[in-house]
């Protein structure tokens, strides 16, 4: 994997982190979800057969900016 910078300032000063998800029915952390937004009848997300994956968070030292990557399972 390349360094990663941050878009915001530029430091390669990325602390690695992750984004906790406490909500109902929740597992502990955030995943990203391929395609827009669909709700089903009770209100929730439609994501059966959709691909899912790990959101991994970075902190910038320098600026404090939030850096959002989903990387493909390799």
């Amino acid at each position: 994997m390349t360094e990663l910078r941050c878009t915001l300032c530029g430091s390669t000063s990325l602390q690695q982190g992750f984004i906790e998800d406490s909500g109902q029915s929740a597992r502990g952390f955030s995943r990203w979800v391929s395609g827009p937004l669909e709700r089903g009848i009770l209100g929730g997300a439609k994501l059966f057969g959709r691909p899912r994956l790990q959101v991994h968070a970075f902190r910038c030292s320098e600026c404090t900016h939030l850096e959002l990557f989903a990387y493909d399972a390799d």
